[in-house]
């Protein structure tokens, strides 16, 4: 989920221990940033810092002025082929092409699992925003795609298709499996390992406890095990037991991060939780006001409402 999300249902987890409620309401809201900054700091470890340290074994860089989908392609399968051999895990990181300082080389990677094979595409040039750029009159936008055969068939914990534009490029670790039958392809492999643990979480707020009492240490246990918890609904999984595990559990897969309407229902959702929380705390007496017609006409009604929008619009576009 985005950092708005995960920023929110910290706050929400806040709201709901009254002794962080009547703090807030007495001028003292430590709770409530407690549960903000928790409930981001999972990714902020990871974006912020942990990646800069993270090292890898092999790293291509196409050149700007010359684009080759086959070196991308041989490259990737290099690295395949020699975590298969080995017995090992390698990790390759798969650079961006700036071109301008505005402009940027997208390419596309896919592993073919089928036909046991990677296959590199060139994308259209984009600019800082992600947005397509219009290509030169004769210029062609697209390249024929290149492939490169693997030893041994791979194994996708994400999904098959990777596209590179901007920023900094993703990085794979391949590991062989147990049976040495298979190579994992394990996508941002520093990413919802050791920092999106719910033994991470509980350490956490022990230290709050220790520094600010008790309901700080709960607060901020709750807003950072709900982080890993909900990006645990997503594909890639997080590594929930660390230090006692070393690897990510796979995802529900329900829900993809980047996904807006989850993002906004969750937000929607957290907010509703907070409502209530400051309503209830606040001691005021609404007629035939309670949380199930909050819960009813606050998300059953406009959930409904968006299903059958999308619905209709999906129809309409087929």
């Amino acid at each position: 989920m985005k950092g708005i999300t995960h920023f929110t249902i910290g706050v929400a987890a806040a709201s709901c221990l009254p002794t962080a409620v009547e703090a807030g309401a007495n001028g003292n809201p430590l709770c409530f940033i407690l549960g903000g900054v928790f409930g981001l700091l999972p990714d902020t470890i990871d974006f912020k810092f942990y990646r800069f340290f993270y090292r890898c074994d092999m790293e291509i860089r196409p050149d700007p002025l010359d684009f080759d989908a086959q070196m991308i392609a041989d490259g990737i399968a290099v690295a395949v082929n020699r975590a298969y051999e080995s017995g090992q895990s390698v990790r390759l990181k798969l650079s961006t092409i700036q071109l301008a300082e505005d402009r940027w080389q997208s390419y596309r990677v896919e592993f073919d699992v089928a036909k046991r094979r990677v296959v590199v595409r060139k994308g259209p040039e984009v600019d800082l925003g992600g947005n397509v750029v219009p290509p030169m009159e004769g210029e062609s936008p697209r390249e024929p795609l290149a492939q490169a055969d693997l030893r041994i068939r791979v194994k996708l914990e994400y999904f098959a298709v990777t596209e590179i534009d901007i920023f900094d490029g993703p990085v794979f670790e391949f590991v062989p499996t147990a049976d040495n039958r298979k190579v994992e392809a394990n996508f941002l492999p520093w990413h919802r390992s050791w920092s999106h643990s719910l033994v991470i979480a509980f350490v956490f707020g022990l230290l709050g406890w220790l520094i600010w009492g008790l309901w700080a240490g709960v607060t901020i246990f709750l807003a950072y095990a709900l982080h890993v918890l909900v990006d645990q609904l997503g594909f890639m999984g997080s590594n929930l037991w660390f230090p006692f595990t070393r690897r990510r559990l796979t995802g529900a897969m329900k829900v993809h991060s980047g996904d807006a309407l989850w993002n906004f229902v969750s937000v929607w959702l957290a907010c509703l939780v907070i409502f209530w929380n400051l309503y209830a705390a606040a001691g005021w007496e609404v007629q035939s006001f309670s949380a199930i017609k909050l819960f009813f006409y606050g998300a059953v009604i406009p959930g409904i409402a968006t299903a059958v929008f999308r619905r209709k619009i999906f129809i309409n576009h087929e």
